[in-house]
């Protein structure tokens, strides 16, 4: 199958129908949205830090620009401090978060490996099936065990249990 190569500038000025997608090197990646249980769990994941953060500024699937050809939209933002300015994040956040859907498992340490690399030292996967949450950092990948998700310098933790109250 032949790839169409889009410039960044396209990119960024085209809305996407069904949620915006993400640019690695010239190619439009879609994202895998749209499901209940995904986007129930990213509203809660975003409510949970914008209510016991709010001196951080935190937002869902905003565009961050991990290099000049290189393009990602997070479930979940958190920057430890305030909304940056402009139309894009372009300093690295705080935290990241994704939310895993069903088709998500190859991509996923792709993403994980560019947050990384542009200096986001926190980047939380949360499975909304098995209601487990992992954190990834510089250091490595280790699961929340005690069922909290946290990071360090500030101090940010978000207790998956309070995000599956409700939920069947």
């Amino acid at each position: 199958m032949a790839t169409t190569l889009v410039s960044v500038e396209e990119y960024l000025h085209t809305s996407y129908a069904d949620g915006d997608c993400e640019y690695v090197d010239g190619e439009i990646v879609e994202r895998n949205v749209g499901e209940i249980d995904h986007g129930d769990l990213q509203s809660r994941i975003y409510l949970h830090l914008a209510t016991h953060y709010p001196k951080f500024w935190s937002a869902v699937e905003v565009r961050t620009q991990m290099k000049s050809t290189r393009f990602r939209v997070p479930d979940v933002v958190l920057v430890a401090g305030p909304r940056p300015a402009g139309k894009i994040i372009k300093d690295p956040p705080h935290l990241v978060v994704e939310v895993l859907s069903p088709d998500d498992r190859a991509a996923m340490q792709e993403k994980i490996d560019d947050y990384l690399a542009f200096g986001i030292p926190y980047v939380w996967v949360v499975n909304p099936r098995t209601r487990r949450g992992y954190a990834h950092t510089a250091e490595g990948a280790r699961e929340a065990k005690d069922g909290i998700l946290r990071t360090a310098g500030p101090v940010v933790e978000l207790p998956l249990g309070e995000l599956f109250l409700s939920v069947p």
